[in-house]
């Protein structure tokens, strides 16, 4: 058997686990690192939470640390082209080997009373191969939630909550303090925390659940924060001032992003458990790269390639073209998944658009591009409707002017198709 063809195996074979659906718990994840030698307790971990920017902070840690001479691992979902992309080593992809034998390693091992789901068993290759790597920090992003994802198995150095807001309802609750709850579950004893929740009962859930276990809690707006500026931004910390910060990343969220990996490294510093310096916050926040969210791949026309997956993303995305491409004209390249309010993420995109290509990506999940374009066919009337994303991309482009923009958006599946077809332009 040839290691393309195993490869293609051990991803088959995992990909079909998904029939399992989604399944909250931590008794199957703990068994199988019980039978792997529990490999997360051999290096220093970050568990990071929350609705939106979690793999920005997460990617921004991990160049952080990198630059501070760590060896490190990430570990983030979804992947947008190839599933090597959850699990990186020093920002870099796992081999097509290595996910080999990160599915032998777990597949023998795996002896439980059901089968893991797809996320769990993926979960235990990663902390798997961080330990075969001998990585010195791991930074770990959840899956769905906090309390029962398959992540919650880490007793990390530090915890971080991004933001929160509602999403799968049907497994974390349907108002910001029940999903408040869930993500709070990472909170371990005497961990701190950094988050940059705004909600009063947001707030107030991570507050009472850091109490109960006795861990600092360190929040945006009051224990740090930050003053934007024409250049960048000016952090203020909880014992460091530092000015002129700058983000690679584009989005005016994104310097809060950075304040949050600005003050989980002040955290980390504090406690002495990393030694990190301020020329390696810049220098990672500088090199901090995280693909699909407001990526800019080329330039004539601008090509931007941006998830926006839920509605706080599409508010997010639809400020960018508002403020950022105020009069360029734009085509949007939009496909929505079923279980998002599509109607609502279209009223943010919709607007600073001068046309609108509709598409669906190869997944079951995917919203038909007449249902879209019924959504919005009272206020748009320049709308295409092209169900594949590899021909919606091609048109948008190659009906769009060197100075125009288009943006893809709406799902990450939508992205990482719209990426695999622009590897193939070459």
């Amino acid at each position: 058997m040839t290691n393309t063809n195993a490869y293609d195996q051990c991803i088959e074979t995992m990909f079909a686990l998904q029939r399992f659906g989604i399944k909250l718990g931590l008794e199957t994840i703990t068994d199988i690192l019980d039978g792997l030698g529990n490999p997360h307790r051999n290096y220093r971990c970050i568990h990071v939470a929350g609705t939106n920017g979690k793999g920005s902070i997460a990617s921004g840690l991990t160049a952080a640390l990198r630059c501070a001479g760590y060896k490190t691992g990430l570990y983030t979902s979804p992947h947008l082209v190839r599933f090597n992309e959850r699990i990186a080593i020093n920002g870099v992809p796992i081999t097509d080997e290595r996910v080999v034998a990160g599915y032998q390693a777990v597949k023998a091992v795996h002896g439980g009373d059901r089968e893991p789901t797809f996320f769990e068993f993926a979960t235990a290759m990663a902390l798997w191969e961080f330990a075969a790597q001998k990585v010195d920090w791991a930074v770990i992003e959840t899956g769905m939630g906090g309390r029962l994802d398959a992540t919650n198995v880490l007793t990390p150095a530090l915890s971080v909550i991004t933001n929160i807001s509602v999403e799968h309802g049907e497994y974390l609750g349907n108002t910001i303090a029940r999903v408040a709850y869930e993500k709070a579950g990472i909170i371990k004893p005497g961990v701190p925390a950094v988050t940059g929740v705004t909600q009063k009962s947001a707030i107030s859930a991570l507050e009472k659940k850091a109490a109960e276990e006795n861990a600092p809690l360190f929040r945006l707006g009051k224990d740090f924060r930050i003053r934007r500026s024409r250049t960048g931004f000016t952090y203020h910390g909880m014992d460091h001032t530092w000015k002129q910060m700058e983000t690679s990343l584009l989005g005016r969220f994104q310097a809060e992003n950075a304040a949050i990996v600005a003050a989980a490294s002040e955290v980390l510093i504090r406690s002495g458990a990393a030694d990190i310096s301020e020329a390696d916050i810049r220098r990672g926040l500088i090199e901090n790269r995280w693909p699909g969210r407001l990526e800019v791949v080329s330039q004539q026309p601008l090509l931007i390639l941006d998830g926006a997956h839920n509605l706080a993303a599409a508010r997010e995305l639809g400020r960018y073209m508002a403020t950022d491409l105020a009069g360029r004209r734009i085509t949007l390249v939009v496909g929505i998944l079923d279980d998002k309010p599509y109607r609502a993420m279209l009223d943010h995109l919709i607007p600073a658009c001068a046309r609108v290509v509709l598409t669906q990506p190869v997944i079951g999940r995917a919203l038909s591009a007449q249902t879209l374009r019924a959504a919005i066919a009272p206020t748009c009337h320049d709308i295409t409707v092209i169900p594949k994303v590899a021909e919606a991309v091609r048109h948008a482009i190659e009906t769009s002017g060197p100075d125009d923009v288009v943006v893809v958006a709406g799902s990450l599946y939508v992205v990482g198709e719209a990426k695999e077809t622009l590897a193939a332009f070459g």
